[in-house]
């Protein structure tokens, strides 16, 4: 008997063996029609513990190997990640940050404190220049998130003239007099950040006419065009998304969607390296839902948007657990399991399907906060380690900007406690996630995960309308869902070749082990 697991994705789950292999893999490779847009791998950098000082950026005077305040190792990670676009300055932090506080010699920046994440002061060290100059260094474009909650009208305006205007204006020569002569390339802006919440405690309604007012007056100078996002829902809140779409409309570009894989927010977590079986499963299925998510926030913006001009941003997403025992509480400093890849890789996979309407998606964070690419170590010689999900990242560098295929999964089911969540039926997931995309060479590269603890998977793969006749893959995996990288033990997860696959003019067959990430490139 087969049971649909998710529409989205045909993904049909076998409750009987399957006669040749465990799954099969169609992919439409002569239908593609929707380019999947780099951002989607983008990321998200807050003034939140660690992650700015200490993480990205350590100031000329360090010790720590650095390149004009940047550390040195971090750069190139970056780099190397091939990073699109990086958000900035949050998060709840965005809307008591002023930006003004954050520009001239550093010695005369005021001081602050960091009233949503600790309690810690902030100097003020690392604002617009050194946020602007760092992605130009990693070549990522710069999202801003401005200040609506506690700023006004013209503090943004102003902002946005400091950033992206070339002529004599007032901003433009304050910015020329703080050493930058010419404007930064700045594409994105957020119109205020979880105006539901901590930017503001405000009604959708409320909210809409903010957007209306404040985007008026953020203009677009010279050769530049913003490209204005509306802060939008958390998680499940579709009415949000409905009165946006209803009083806001065409005015904005994209509208944003937080979504964590989070136990819940009141109590425990759960913690980040020690959790069961079941937890572990738990996990997996409710990262799956962010797809049902996804469809019912399009179905609205569909009613009044069906040529999907408008962009759906996931622009905080990721895991959430309890902080590590003995770090600072509020800076949400927590490790980097296998099970945490497995949440990015399956998430990735589900942006691409739905890359008709979602244009844009920040992990939650770059560096040492929730689900983050790196982790670092500021005293001594300043240890760096690169986290099982940064090597997720970097294993699908090659799906930004390839034309997604459309791609049908037929797979066994791998039971779940805790079944009730939406994304599955009688309490079971997938056993087999894929994604699959034309590159730009005319190549293929195809995405398979399997989230079994103790099961591999044979899989067949067939590619409609194609030829093939070579392949490459990497492979990440560990013997313990629970293992991770540390300063002591750095390469205990990290991709490795992957060749056990074979490669019959449209077919691939490939054997998956269990708790695996597979990507092939295929020529």
């Amino acid at each position: 008997m087969k049971r649909f697991i998710t529409s989205t994705i045909l993904c049909a789950a076998l409750s009987a063996t399957m006669s040749a292999q465990d799954a099969t893999v169609t992919i439409r490779a002569n239908k593609g029609a929707n380019k999947i847009n780099k951002e989607i791998y983008g990321q998200f950098a807050e003034h939140l513990g660690t992650c700015i000082y200490g993480g990205l950026w350590v100031g000329p005077e360090s010790k720590i190997p650095n390149t004009d305040g940047y550390r040195n190792d971090v750069l190139k990670a970056l780099k190397d990640l091939k990073v699109p676009v990086l958000r900035w300055p949050g998060g709840c932090f965005a809307d008591e940050y002023h930006w003004r506080d954050g520009i001239g010699p550093r010695s005369q920046r005021p001081k602050m404190q960091n009233n949503n994440w600790g309690g810690t002061i902030e100097d003020n060290s690392f604002g617009t220049h050194e946020f602007l100059n760092l992605c130009e260094l990693i070549g990522a474009e710069p999202y801003i998130s401005g200040n609506v909650g506690s700023g006004s009208v013209e503090e943004l305006a102003k902002w946005v003239e400091y950033m992206t205007s070339d002529g004599d204006t007032p901003m433009a020569n304050l910015r020329r007099k703080n050493g930058r002569e010419k404007s930064w390339n700045v594409k994105y802006l957020g119109v205020g950040n979880e105006s539901w919440g901590c930017g503001g405690n405000m009604r959708p309604e409320y909210y809409a006419d903010l957007y209306r007012r404040y985007s008026t007056y953020c203009r677009n100078y010279d050769n530049h065009n913003l490209y204005k996002i509306a802060s939008g829902a958390s998680d499940y809140d579709y009415d949000w998304t409905k009165v946006l779409m209803n009083n806001i409309g065409d005015k904005m570009a994209g509208l944003s969607l937080h979504y964590y894989t989070v136990k819940g927010w009141e109590g425990s977590k759960l913690s980040a390296t020690k959790f069961s079986n079941d937890e572990y499963y738990y996990t997996i299925g409710k990262s799956l839902q962010i797809e049902d998510v996804i469809k019912k926030h399009s179905d609205i913006m569909d009613e009044k948007d069906p040529q999907k001009k408008i962009g759906l941003l996931v622009d905080e997403w990721g895991t959430w657990w309890d902080e590590e025992p003995g770090t600072t509480p509020g800076h949400l400093y927590q490790q980097n399991t296998m099970r945490d890849a497995m949440v990015a890789a399956l998430s990735l996979n589900i942006f691409q399907r739905h890359t008709d309407r979602v244009k844009m998606a920040n992990i939650a964070q770059i560096a040492n906060v929730l689900q983050s690419m790196v982790l670092t170590d500021t005293k001594g010689n300043g240890h760096m380690v690169l986290t099982p999900t940064y090597h997720v990242f970097r294993m699908y560098n090659g799906f930004q900007e390839a034309t997604y295929l459309p791609t049908e999964v037929k797979s066994d089911y791998i039971p779940v406690e805790g079944g009730h969540m939406q994304n599955m039926v009688d309490g079971v997931i997938p056993a087999v996630s894929a994604s699959a995309a034309k590159k730009q060479d005319g190549g293929y590269i195809i995405s398979l995960v399997n989230p079994s603890l103790d099961k591999k998977q044979e899989v067949e793969i067939v590619l409609d309308g194609a030829n093939i006749k070579s392949f490459e893959g990497e492979i990440l995996t560990s013997k313990d869902i629970k293992t991770y990288n540390d300063f002591d033990n750095p390469n205990k997860v990290t991709p490795a070749a992957f060749k056990d696959a074979k490669v019959k003019k449209n077919k691939v067959s490939v054997k998956i082990p269990a708790k695996s990430i597979v990507v092939l490139n295929l020529k």
